[in-house]
């Protein structure tokens, strides 16, 4: 519980934000009346010093506990930002009604001081001077509740006859949205004698947290009215669920309805878009929100950086970093990550090092970062010295994701064995991805007995997931073992796992074209594979064989170049070459690792038709630049 803090007039220790000001307060004119003071701190919540002139007015008028004032400051210190100088103020006051006791509760349940405003709550039922709670004070520390003692609320709202109100119901109701009880969620909505659109967006946001957005968009749809929030959650389950499409599509719908966006609506569409790597959408919400003067707060400014990194432009998001008046950590984290991302890790180091000079404390978030820089340039030195400063530096306790760093850089750098070392060592329980990381280096090197190994391992421990099913058959297929390859895949469909099919994108005149390896859905599909066939021709004409050794299936030579010639990769490529204009750089998003083949053969076409492509995949981008790749082929 906060201690309490000092007022003006007022004698003791002065708190930790005492305003260094506060002796040369000028009062307002005198002298004025509880009704005065209070209409005075209404209009006075946005200025924190005319409060406390306010506040030390009253004190010296003798009208600082009058109800009406005391509740007044109470709830604009608490506006402020200042739930502790509420609450000081609350302590002072003999037998708060149940008014100051609700205000108080709202006041830390607002802040996310959870703990305190149950604590308060608990003090208010045990005291027996303390007045019964009343609908708004239960729906104050249901905002504050975790699920199992919500339901011991609930119990308590029907012994009280509080459950017809709308409020407690609502209150009731986002409680199990957020505990995730779908059941008991609805089974309150459908008992609710009348519904707000607060209730009906609490019900949305309980089948979107589940995953269930059909039954979300049901309930939407059956809203009498609906407002920016209701949008926002229908949006977000979108986002969150990876069906960013239908977010934009819900966006789109909402500006048609005149519904004005918000701050949280636009940090939905972002993340939707980096989602989609869909740039030109993305430069459109960033002018939308200048036009609609939608304050740029850091982290709507953060947010703007992440999504220029992942839709491929790091000069925007340099443009935004450097409009940023305070920066904090989580801005430089964004920049450090981008770099790291775009494999211009020289860079993204440098950024750590002005993070430095700036006086920024670094995160967990930025040491990953910065180990990511390393490992996608093959800086194993660097990395080294960053994983070992993270504890003894700055005192931050390398978590799972910085071992999968440091094993990763380890591994594609070829000291496989060394990495599988630190696995078995490490303080932490190693997770399937660790593994799984360790297993795509023992495939990359040709660790075969190693990688068979941990293979084994994964399976007897039931620690293996779709990715590791694939790496164990890229292993068995280069060591041409296929009856294993085929053993593989029967224990895949047994366990009910499958292959994430890959998908490549592309974004022309704001539509995005989503292609699979052999598609043939697209409109202009004959044109596309037309291209394809003139893009092979020139290829073998500078010399490409086709890497079959990448096919993992039994098939005859023939068979694997034509698997490899219509991969989801080269389909979007020649559609952005058929669709754009002579020069355009091209980028295209994959959602899984490129392949060898792919890569080659990108960079081949990049020389052929003097065409910057620009490609993103599950691990980082690629700038391919007249027959070069960005990341110098080590990826």
């Amino acid at each position: 519980m906060s201690s309490p803090a000092t007022f003006p007039g007022s004698t003791g220790p002065k708190s930790a934000h005492s305003s260094p000001h506060r002796l040369t307060l000028s009062p307002p004119p005198l002298p004025l009346g509880p009704q005065a003071i209070a209409t005075h701190i209404d209009r006075s919540v946005s200025t924190p010093r005319r409060l406390l002139e306010l506040h030390g007015a009253a004190i010296r008028s003798g009208h600082h506990l009058h109800p009406i004032v005391n509740f007044k400051l109470q709830r604009s210190y608490s506006s402020i930002g200042r739930p502790d100088l509420s609450l000081s103020l609350f302590r002072l006051t003999p037998d708060p009604n149940i008014f100051l006791w609700s205000s108080i509760i709202h006041a830390h349940a607002l802040h996310g001081l959870h703990h305190a405003a149950l604590l308060l709550f608990s003090q208010m039922l045990s005291s027996p001077s303390s007045p019964p709670p009343n609908a708004f004070t239960f729906s104050s520390a249901l905002k504050a509740s975790p699920i199992n003692l919500g339901r011991a609320l609930h119990s308590l709202s029907l012994k009280r006859s509080l459950l017809a109100d709308t409020y407690v119901a609502t209150a009731l109701l986002d409680m199990y949205a957020r505990g995730a009880d779908v059941s008991s969620a609805r089974k309150l909505f459908d008992k609710m004698p009348a519904r707000s659109i607060v209730s009906y967006t609490a019900m949305v946001t309980c089948y979107a947290k589940d995953g269930n957005l059909e039954l979300a968009r049901q309930v939407f749809d059956e809203m009498p009215e609906r407002d920016t929030v209701c949008w926002n959650a229908l949006m977000d389950g979108y986002m969150q669920h990876s069906r960013p499409n239908d977010a934009l599509i819900l966006f789109r719908s909402m500006l048609k309805c005149g519904m004005k966006p918000n701050e949280v609506t636009i940090l939905s569409v972002l993340a939707t878009v980096s989602q989609l790597g869909s740039l030109d959408t993305g430069k459109w919400a960033h002018s939308y929100a200048k036009s609609s003067r939608i304050p740029f707060t850091v982290r709507l400014c953060t947010t703007l950086i992440d999504m220029y990194c992942k839709c491929g432009s790091l000069q925007d998001a340099c443009s935004v970093f450097n409009s940023i008046q305070d920066k904090d950590v989580v801005a430089w984290n964004s920049m450090i990550v981008g770099y790291a991302m775009h494999g211009k890790s020289r860079e993204a180091l440098r950024f750590f090092s002005e993070m430095s000079k700036a006086k920024v404390q670094p995160t967990d978030i930025t040491f990953i970062g910065v180990l990511n820089a390393c490992s996608h340039a093959g800086l194993v030195k660097e990395g080294r010295e960053f994983f070992s400063s993270m504890e003894k530096d700055h005192g931050i306790e390398p978590k799972i994701e910085h071992y999968g760093c440091i094993v990763d850089l380890l591994g594609r750098a070829g000291l496989v064995e060394e990495a599988y070392d630190l696995v078995r060592n490490m303080g932490i329980k190693p997770d399937p991805v660790l593994w799984g990381s360790l297993l795509a280096s023992c495939r990359l090197h040709k660790n075969m007995s190693l990688g068979e190994k941990i293979a084994d391992l994964l399976l007897n421990n039931g620690l293996s997931n779709s990715g590791t099913f694939v790496l164990l058959s890229n292993l068995y297929a280069a060591l041409g073992k296929w009856e294993e390859v085929a053993r593989i895949r029967r224990l895949m469909k047994e366990s009910g796992i499958q292959k994430e099919p890959g998908c490549t994108s592309i974004e022309v005149d704001r539509t995005v074209y989503e292609f699979v390896a052999g598609d043939l859905s697209h409109p202009m599909s004959k044109e596309i594979y037309v291209m394809l066939e003139e893009l092979n021709e020139l290829l073998r004409d500078r010399g490409y064989v086709s890497q079959t050794e990448l096919v993992l299936h039994d098939l005859e030579e023939p068979e694997k170049q034509q698997v490899l010639a219509v991969h989801s990769e080269k389909l979007a490529i020649c559609f952005g070459l058929i669709s754009t204009e002579p020069g355009t750089t091209i980028k295209i998003f994959k959602n899984l690792r490129v392949c060898r083949d792919c890569h080659t053969v990108t960079k081949l076409v990049s020389k052929i038709t003097g065409r910057k492509i620009v490609m993103r995949d599950r691990s980082r981008f690629h700038h391919f630049v007249d027959g070069s790749c960005s990341c110098g082929d080590y990826w």
